[in-house]
């Protein structure tokens, strides 16, 4: 089934990304539905770095801590991230110093996960019957 075809709506920024090349084709689908939606979805994300509190590698080194995580994995945008941080005078141990800072994210798994396995494991030990000694 085709998705119904939206009315024709205004959408700059999203026009402005696939200009410049920093559209994210995964945002296709939803933007095919709702351009609209998706140009206040576009609008909200890009407005910290355009409101200028933020210097602009500062902004990058966000984007590839974000991109990067264990949450997102965004291979393309961590590439193009690094690329532009890069290019705005940062150094390779400076980019390696966020990707250190965001991988700890995983480690939640343990922190969540091991309790509980040790949790279950003494639930367990304590529903067996006692062995004869």
């Amino acid at each position: 089934m085709t998705p119904p075809t939206p009315p024709e709506t205004a959408t700059p920024l999203c026009d402005q990304l696939r200009r410049a090349g920093h559209w994210n084709p995964l945002w296709d689908p939803f933007y095919q539905l709702d351009p609209a939606w998706t140009e206040r979805f576009i609008a909200m994300g890009m407005m910290p770095m355009r409101s200028g509190v933020l210097d602009a590698k500062t902004i990058e080194f966000i984007a590839i801590a974000v991109d990067a995580s264990c949450t997102h994995l965004y291979a393309p945008g961590v590439r193009r991230h690094i690329r532009q941080a890069l290019a705005l005078g940062a150094t390779p141990a400076e980019i390696t110093a966020v990707l250190q800072c965001v991988s700890v994210l995983g480690i939640h798994t343990m922190s969540v996960g091991a309790p509980i396995l040790l949790e279950e494991l003494a639930a367990l030990e304590a529903a067996q019957p006692a062995t004869p000694a």
